[in-house]
């Protein structure tokens, strides 16, 4: 008489929680994509203006800072082209980490409900936001445009620049909803944290500004400034950055990446037990 066999999945089991992820979300990879699907759906199902609100978020806010600044900082010309290319990525990375952390908090009750891969809901927020990047794309051309700044051969390189930049939004994003589900002040505080991680950043002002101050490890320890400088050599300066600049925003991105994953996936069992 034969015996059917019955597979049973047991999380103790596996030797590599981090690995068993990894292979969960090349299985629901339709999931992640549906899952985007209704990120951007969602997002702008009650806006007039839909789609071109993330075109001309960046935009309005260039204009407004470009009025401020521009004088400021003796950039009168070209800062409209300097300040959107930093928003752009910037906006990118705020709102990815914080939207990542209202959908682990949102999502966190199905996990011992239904099986799915635990960072599944943070992979689909980054996927949406390099949409929206994508979008964001248009604008900030058409201000290169106005303002005369040329695109040189470099800009090839910018979705190498984005991926490097995604890469460190989606291990901060896993590291701070981990933190998030244990420690609810986390989300609360986050807003503020950020804004003046902003601040800390040469996002409005020439980096120069902040180069004295404390011999320049300001920027040095500044994660951000690493990637963000990439992305505007590629862009603004119209120069392939070197292989010192490459390599260092890229094993930033790619450690932040590493212990994010480890972190939430080793964590991630316990979260219904906690949101």
């Amino acid at each position: 008489m034969a015996i059917e066999e019955t597979n049973i999945y047991d999380s103790d089991r596996v030797r590599s929680v981090a690995l068993e992820e990894i292979r969960s979300i090349v299985h629901y990879k339709d999931l992640i994509v549906q899952l985007i699907r209704r990120d951007i759906v969602a997002r702008y199902k009650r806006s007039v203006l839909g789609v071109l609100w993330t075109m001309l978020n960046p935009l309005g806010t260039m204009i407004i800072l470009t009025i401020v600044f521009s004088r400021l900082f003796d950039m009168r010309g070209v800062y409209p082209a300097y300040i959107i290319t930093g928003l752009v990525a910037w906006n990118f990375f705020s709102q990815t980490t914080q939207f990542s952390l209202n959908t682990t908090l949102w999502g966190s009750g199905l996990y011992h409900k239904i099986y799915m891969p635990r960072t599944a809901f943070i992979i689909s927020v980054a996927g949406g936001g390099i949409i929206n990047i994508v979008f964001a794309l248009v604008p900030m051309l058409l201000i290169y445009l106005v303002t005369k700044v040329p695109l040189h051969a470099s800009a090839l390189l910018l979705p190498v620049a984005i991926l490097v930049l995604a890469m460190f939004t989606l291990g901060l994003s896993l590291l701070l909803s981990t933190a998030a589900v244990f420690f609810p002040d986390v989300a609360e505080f986050f807003p503020v944290f950020i804004s003046a991680w902003m601040y800390l950043t040469p996002i409005i002002y020439p980096e120069e500004l902040l180069m004295d101050v404390l011999n320049g490890w300001v920027l040095k320890l500044n994660p951000m400034y690493h990637i963000l400088k990439v992305f505007r050599l590629v862009l603004y300066e119209g120069v392939v950055p070197s292989g010192l600049e490459w390599l260092l925003a890229f094993l930033i991105a790619a450690v932040t990446l590493v212990v994010g994953w480890r972190v939430f996936t080793n964590k991630a069992k316990l979260f219904g037990y906690y949101a």
